[in-house]
């Protein structure tokens, strides 16, 4: 498990303690072993046993909504170099932007998206569908974790009382006054998407423990984070890895990318088929999330995305955005995400 994850499984432990939870019998239940824990060790934790823990901590705390009162409670120090690098931005909207760029060291359950509009920005989380379906505990809590975050630690990093003007969420109404009280909106509208919209007077709000030398340097420091490997990872997600830390450099050959794998491209080759997949569709996997990434932002026209993930004509970018998706760029950009 990633360092970051393993940072949220200690914060999810002491919540529980405070909550008269028993970190020794959670960690049991989980199939945990609370004295590595307990000493910080080098733990590899499984998917399965984060869920378990989850949905065991809630179960003996008696709080169906544990991510959303953890949210509540915790701190940007939880979220190690992600945090200070968002305490260190310029403005809001900076601050969450670095926040959507980098959720990714935090979780791979759900991504983030930051659109400004003309007179509101929206704040969206994307499920990584076949993963919350392996996984629905800890993505349950986990959203709910990031939607009560994103409200209460905004407010401690400026001058103001945040609230949205509007929050879109698929639940039911039984449990929709708790979500109404500490996401600060009544009434919460319910469809089948994540959202918070923020008045635009917030976006440029200036951040007052903004430090921009200091963010320079922690961005830099999680870049390089990002950009490390674990060798104990299947070869496919360590090439994921790869391919989106270097994107700016564009998606590498067969041959190019088994270079910097040290192997021969046969070997690398086979080694992926071994796994069930090939190069090419982690790279056209790795092409559609930055297509994606790239048209939300708002920042690039089709052209010079087509450009930028490497295709010569824009006919073939096209095509392929249209079998990734099932609508061309100019469509997707007209329909909004979602």
């Amino acid at each position: 498990m990633e360092a970051y994850q393993l940072q949220f499984v200690y914060s999810l432990l002491a919540y529980a303690v405070q909550k008269d939870v028993s970190p020794e019998r959670l960690c049991k239940l989980s199939g945990l072993n609370w004295e590595v824990i307990r000493r910080r060790d080098t733990v590899a934790i499984t998917p399965k046993q984060v869920n378990d823990l989850w949905m065991n901590a809630s179960h003996l705390s008696n709080d169906p909504l544990l991510g959303l009162h953890l949210g509540e409670s915790m701190q940007l120090a939880a979220l190690g170099i992600v945090g200070q690098i968002v305490q260190n931005s310029r403005t809001v909207g900076e601050a969450l932007t670095q926040a959507a760029e980098f959720l990714h060291l935090v979780t791979d359950l759900f991504g983030m998206a930051v659109k400004q509009g003309d007179e509101c920005f929206t704040v969206r989380f994307f499920p990584d569908t076949d993963k919350a379906q392996a996984y629905p505990v800890v993505f349950r809590h986990m959203i709910d974790l990031s939607l009560a975050f994103v409200m209460h630690e905004v407010d401690g990093l400026v001058l103001d009382r945040i609230k949205p003007q509007r929050v879109v969420l698929p639940y039911g109404s039984i449990e929709r006054p708790e979500y109404e009280r500490i996401l600060r909106c009544k009434p919460i509208e319910k469809a089948d998407e994540y959202a918070l919209v923020f008045d635009d007077r917030y976006w440029k709000e200036p951040i007052v423990t903004a430090n921009y030398e200091l963010q320079s340097v922690l961005l830099q420091k999680a870049s390089a984070v990002r950009d490390a490997i674990d060798d104990r990872q299947p070869l496919k997600e360590r090439i994921c890895t790869y391919l989106l830390a270097n994107a700016y450099l564009g998606i590498p050959t067969l041959e190019g990318i088994a270079a910097n794998f040290n192997t021969s491209a046969r070997s690398l080759q086979r080694k992926l088929q071994e796994e069930g997949v090939t190069y090419q569709q982690l790279a056209d996997s790795i092409r559609k999330s930055l297509a994606v990434h790239y048209l939300e932002s708002g920042k690039y026209p089709v052209k010079e995305v087509s450009y930028i993930l490497g295709y010569n004509e824009l006919s073939a970018f096209t095509r392929a955005f249209k079998r990734w998706t099932g609508t061309t760029p100019v469509s997707y950009l007209k329909a909004g995400p979602g």
